[in-house]
């Protein structure tokens, strides 16, 4: 039977689109949803229902003066981020917040300090790293099956991206974006090479718009040059697709080479380990359940929050260790703008 929280009372700011993946893992998790923040008394509504009636509020300070939470779930737009973290650590609650944590680094980087002074803890919500097959491939990597690691290449390619209403009918915000493949979803990548490789020293980047329909890029190559000398390449284009039952399930295809063999993901969650020399690949069996978002990763990542509340366990995606994401971001984005390599 899975573990149970039913003693941590948790609120939680937003009901938007993904709202439903954080939802959905607080009630498998046992907790007790105990207040809603949301301006869109509609969303809010439905939510509750199914969550046995927490009590709603439209102003974040009322709630938490009202319900006094063990811990808050920050799930609404990074405009409002700042400001919401100021009353979480204000009241000495812990506090999750979506990614990509704020609009920009400079104040990521406020926030930051703002965290660093006192003893709360903020973690960030960056689920990829929590994804199944990221996680077998990081066990994978620390036994040695691939020897020394050369090289990753992560090719996105979810295939939502084409014409005038691309994005419309899931994350319609999406088309106003300024800052797009690389803020709002190459981040996730970003995280997955430093877990699964190590922090990143430098980036050369070309970005791409193909889309007329949207304001920001949507297409990007970006190598990593990693610290301890490995490489790592992010080729992404949101037009494009893969072969995947499911195309948001990974959204698209890995590939990690070292000096003893090849390990190669693809669109359907599937690993596979091919040595060096030989011509077979085989494919390794780990589980996982295909449920919620993502292998379930959104269930994965709160569970581990709660660990670490309950029980002391060692925390991920503090935000002080993910500021690091945002840095590099920045950098990306700068190669591109100056044609040239940025070091980190």
């Amino acid at each position: 039977m899975a573990e149970t929280f039913p003693d941590i009372r948790v609120a939680a700011v937003g009901t938007g689109f993904f709202s439903q993946f954080h939802y959905d893992a607080w009630q498998r998790l046992g907790v007790r949803v105990v207040g809603i923040c949301s301006l869109d008394r509609p969303s809010a509504v439905r939510v509750a229902a199914g969550l046995g009636g927490p009590t709603l509020f439209d102003d974040a300070a009322a709630m938490l003066d009202a319900v006094t939470p063990d811990l808050v779930d920050i799930i609404a737009p990074p405009t409002v981020h700042a400001a919401l973290l100021a009353e979480t650590l204000a009241c000495g609650v812990p506090t999750v917040c979506q990614k990509p944590f704020t609009p920009n680094l400079a104040e990521a980087r406020a926030a930051v300090a703002q965290i660093k002074a006192g003893p709360t803890p903020v973690i960030i919500h960056e689920n990829f790293r929590f994804q199944p097959w990221y996680g077998e491939i990081k066990r994978l990597l620390d036994l040695g099956a691939i020897g020394d690691v050369y090289q990753a290449s992560f090719r996105l390619r979810p295939g939502d991206g084409q014409g005038p209403r691309a994005y419309l009918d899931r994350q319609p915000y999406f088309q106003d974006m300024e800052r797009f493949l690389v803020h709002e979803t190459a981040i996730h990548l970003i995280d997955v090479f430093r877990f699964l490789m190590g922090e990143v020293r430098a980036v050369t980047a070309r970005l791409a718009q193909l889309n007329p329909a949207i304001a920001g890029e949507d297409a990007g190559l970006i190598i990593f040059e990693m610290a301890g000398g490995a490489r790592g390449l992010f080729d992404g284009n949101r037009l494009a697709d893969h072969a995947a039952e499911n195309r948001r399930l990974v959204m698209g295809e890995m590939w990690l080479d070292g000096s003893r063999g090849t390990l190669t993901l693809n669109g359907d969650g599937s690993l596979f380990l091919r040595r060096h020399g030989e011509n077979t690949a085989r494919e390794i069996d780990y589980a996982w359940d295909d449920r919620g978002y993502g292998g379930d990763c959104v269930y994965r990542l709160q569970r581990h929050v709660l660990a670490h509340l309950t029980a002391g366990a060692p925390l991920m995606n503090r935000a002080e260790d993910y500021l690091m994401n945002l840095e590099i971001e920045d950098a990306v984005y700068r190669s591109h703008a100056e044609e040239r390599r940025i070091v980190l």
